[in-house]
């Protein structure tokens, strides 16, 4: 079959997807609950770090990943932001997805273009949440490549993805930290919206989680943390947060997280639970435990190392002490990122 047509339909089926997502989520969500939904496995799975907090063109690759070398002409911008390029191939197809998209979209851009990633390729786009580090990019991305996306390419959000969310210190007032603007993003004629509870393929093999299922009594959604909802400002929960997730055949699973505000544990037994068991052979991302105290990151890393997964790759805002208790408690599976490295399962 041509591999256009393939796109093209699988499109068709994705934006079907979310539209009924969007009118009847509650048929649906009755529907997953009446029968456990079915997850297809893929033949490879290629990530890409387009940007991360951190960047070493010296540090040896590790045993998954090859890192980007710099070269006086072609070097890697790191930030605080996260941005991944997902390639999946399943039965000689290949089909490609951008998830997050940092904050400086002139840095990202230039790492796309060195890391030769090219949006005439993408299938679909998504967002783990809506905070400013994970969506910053966008719009300037999109505006420069309005020439190379598809009309109508899905855009994958969860809850809340466009709802503007604040910083609420003791003592100081609210400080907004913006919002992804909707509107602004629908005027540009490119991408199909599709909110998305439950879990739902975004790209050939590739799952959002839907709403992620909170187990842990330690994983706690920073107090700090709210979000605007009509006129009044709320505790920001981020049901809505979604992880996104792949089956490996003759692997298990890989687990990609955004921010992991739900909880890295919380998020790795979800996808767990609902892939009916399957072994965990690597997670990576953003575990948000930047400001965990000591206990919280014990907890953590002793439940992940019970999960027993061949690799843990920790990003972004794991935090410089949680990453290294990761290495010293589970030295045979950490692996070290880097903006730039390219995993390949």
């Amino acid at each position: 079959m041509n591999s256009m047509l393939d796109r093209r339909e699988f499109l068709k089926v994705s934006i079907a997807t979310g539209a009924v997502v969007l009118v009847g989520q509650g048929l649906l969500g009755s529907a997953f609950a009446q029968e456990k939904p079915r997850f297809s496995q893929v033949n490879k799975l290629a990530i890409t770090i387009i940007t991360d907090n951190y960047y070493d063109s010296l540090r040896p690759d590790g045993v998954i990943g090859k890192r980007y070398r710099s070269t006086v002409q072609k070097s890697i911008h790191a930030e605080h932001g996260l941005s991944y390029f997902v390639e999946t191939v399943s039965v000689g197809q290949t089909n490609t997805f951008m998830f997050d998209y940092g904050v400086d979209a002139r840095g990202v851009m230039r790492n796309m273009e060195v890391l030769g990633i090219s949006l005439d390729k993408v299938d679909a786009l998504g967002l783990s949440h809506g905070h400013w580090d994970h969506w910053g990019a966008l719009m300037g991305i999109l505006k420069a490549n309005q020439g190379k996306i598809p009309r109508d390419t899905p855009f994958y959000v969860g809850e809340e993805a466009f709802s503007e969310r604040f910083s609420v210190r003791p003592g100081n007032e609210p400080r907004s930290i913006g919002k992804l603007d909707r509107q602004e993003l629908e005027s540009l004629g490119l991408l199909k919206i599709v909110e998305v509870k439950v879990p739902t393929e975004v790209v050939k093999g590739g799952y959002f989680s839907g709403t992620i299922e909170r187990v842990t009594d330690y994983e706690k959604v920073s107090a700090s943390s709210y979000v605007r909802r009509g006129d009044k400002l709320e505790r920001d929960q981020f049901q809505g947060e979604q992880a996104l997730f792949f089956i490996v055949k003759g692997k298990g699973l890989v687990v990609l997280a955004g921010c992991a505000h739900p909880g890295i544990v919380n998020t790795v037994r979800h996808v767990q639970k609902m892939t009916g068991g399957q072994k965990v052979h690597a997670v990576i991302g953003g575990f948000h435990m930047v400001a965990s105290n000591a206990e919280t990151v014990h907890k953590t890393v002793a439940d992940i190392k019970a999960l027993a997964p061949d690799y843990i790759v920790p990003t972004h805002c794991t935090g410089f002490e949680a990453i290294t208790v990761f290495q010293r408690e589970m030295p045979k599976q950490f692996v070290l990122n880097t903006a730039g490295t390219k995993y390949v399962f």
